[in-house]
C-alpha cells in the first residue's frame, strides 16, 4: 500500500485537510434554458477541492484550500467566499499576468444531452500551477491532502505537480484523489489514462463506474479494484445505485454501541453487504432517495462527508452513508455549496437501521430541519 492505510490519518497537526486544485467563479442561469437564451446570471464559486473543503469547514473540520488565482476582481470574490466558510485560504497565490477561471452553465442535469458548459479556463491563473511554485510545507501541513484529476489536465505542469504530491515519501498525509474524470478538458490531446497511474499512488480514491469506464475502459466495481490494488480505501460510486468501498484493514460496520446495530464481515441483506475477500472487505450501502433541484457537485460533497467520518474514524459503512448525506445536501440546492445538516442530525441518521434508511426520502430544505421533529418524508 502507498503511504499510511487510510484509517490512520494522522493525528499531530493543526489542520486537518487541505484541498489543492483549481477553484472558478461560476455563472448560474437565472432560468432553465439554452445559454443562448438565459437573460441573466448569477454568480457562484465551483471547483471540485475547493467545494471538499468548503463542506468539511462548513460541517466543523479545519480545512485549508491550496490555490492560483489572477491578481483580479474574481480572485478577490474566490479568495473572501472561500474563506467565509471557515477554509484557511493563507497558502492561495496570486498570479500578476493570468486571470482566474470563470464558467458558465445552464441549469439542466450535466448528465442531460441539453446540458451546456461555457469553460474559459485556458490558461488560467490555476493552470501555472508546478512544482517550483506550490508552497509544500502548507500543502502537506494537513492529516489528509485532497487532489483531483482535474488538476491533471489542466497543463503539463499541473500534471507534473500530481505526480509530484503523490509519490510516496517519508511522513506523507494521507493522500486522497478524487478521479473526476472531465471528457472536455482532455480533448486536446491529452491521455486520461494517467488518471489511472495517480490513482494508484494515492491511499483513499474515489472513482464513479461510468468515469472508470470512459476514461479507462474498465467496467464493474470488481475490475475497478483489480486495477487499484495499491490504495487502502476503493471508493466506487454507482449513481443511483450507491456505493461500494473496497476496504483494508477497516472495520466494515458500526459498533453495537453506534445505534445501528452490529454488523460484521457476514452482514445480512443487499443493504450493507460485507464479505471478506482476501485482504479487502467489501461494503455496499445504498444510495439515498433525493428530491433533486440540480445535479452539481454531488461528487465533491460525497467526498467531504466521506473524508469528514474518516477523520472521525467511523466505521466503513457510517463513512459511506455521512458522504451520501452530504451529497444530498447538495443535490436539493441550485449551486455547488450548501450548508450541511448538523452532526447530530447526520449521525442520528447514519445511525438508523437498513430498513428505516431505505425509506428515507430527502428534498429542499431537508438539512435545515428540527432535528427533533419529523426529519424525513416516506412515500
Amino acid at each position: 500500500m502507498s503511504g499510511p492505510a487510510a484509517g490512520t490519518a494522522r493525528a499531530d497537526t493543526t489542520t486537518e485537510v487541505v484541498c489543492l486544485g483549481e477553484s472558478m467563479v461560476t455563472f448560474l442561469p437565472s432560468q432553465p434554458g439554452r445559454l443562448a437564451d438565459v437573460p441573466s446570471f448569477g454568480r457562484g464559486i465551483g471547483g471540485a477541492e475547493s467545494n471538499v473543503a468548503c463542506a468539511l469547514a462548513a460541517a466543523g473540520h479545519r480545512a485549508a484550500w491550496v490555490g492560483r488565482v489572477g491578481a483580479d476582481g474574481f480572485g478577490d470574490h474566490l479568495v473572501e467566499t472561500i474563506g467565509a466558510y471557515g477554509v484557511d485560504t493563507s497558502a492561495v497565490r496570486r498570479d500578476p499576468v493570468r486571470p482566474t477561471g470563470i464558467y458558465f452553465r445552464t441549469a439542466t442535469d450535466r448528465g442531460e444531452g441539453a446540458h451546456e458548459v461555457a469553460y474559459y479556463r485556458a490558461g488560467s491563473a490555476a493552470s501555472a500551477m508546478s512544482p517550483a511554485n506550490v508552497p509544500y510545507e502548507e500543502v502537506f501541513a494537513g492529516r489528509v491532502l485532497h487532489l483531483s484529476g482535474i488538476t491533471a489536465a489542466l497543463s503539463g505542469d499541473c500534471l507534473a505537480l500530481l505526480r509530484e504530491l503523490t509519490a510516496a515519501r517519508p511522513g506523507r498525509p494521507l493522500v486522497s484523489f478524487d478521479v473526476n474524470h472531465r471528457p472536455h478538458l482532455w480533448r486536446g490531446g491529452g491521455d486520461a489514462s494517467v488518471l489511472l497511474e495517480l490513482a494508484r499512488r494515492c491511499d483513499l480514491v474515489f472513482v464513479g463506474e461510468d468515469e472508470a469506464e470512459e476514461a479507462w475502459g474498465i467496467v464493474g466495481a470488481e475490475a475497478i479494484r483489480a486495477a487499484l490494488p495499491e490504495p487502502s480505501v476503493v471508493v466506487v460510486k454507482r449513481g443511483s445505485a450507491g456505493a461500494t468501498v473496497f476496504a483494508s484493514g477497516l472495520r466494515p460496520g458500526p459498533r453495537s454501541s453506534d445505534g445501528g446495530g452490529a454488523e460484521t464481515a457476514q452482514a445480512s441483506r443487499s443493504t450493507e453487504a460485507t464479505e471478506a475477500g482476501g485482504p479487502d472487505t467489501v461494503t455496499h450501502v445504498p444510495a439515498l432517495r433525493v428530491d433533486v433541484v440540480a445535479a452539481v457537485g454531488a461528487g465533491d460533497a460525497f467526498a467531504a462527508g466521506f473524508l469528514s467520518a474518516t477523520l472521525r474514524d467511523l466505521p466503513v459503512r457510517d463513512r459511506v452513508r455521512h458522504g451520501h448525506l452530504m451529497a444530498a445536501a447538495a443535490l436539493t440546492v441550485p449551486g455547488d455549496l450548501t450548508e450541511p445538516p448538523a452532526r447530530h442530525h447526520a449521525d442520528r441518521l447514519v445511525a438508523l437501521d437498513d430498513e428505516a434508511w431505505g425509506r428515507l426520502r430527502l428534498g429542499p430544505g431537508w438539512t435545515a430541519a428540527d432535528p427533533a421533529a419529523e426529519e424525513v418524508r416516506t412515500p
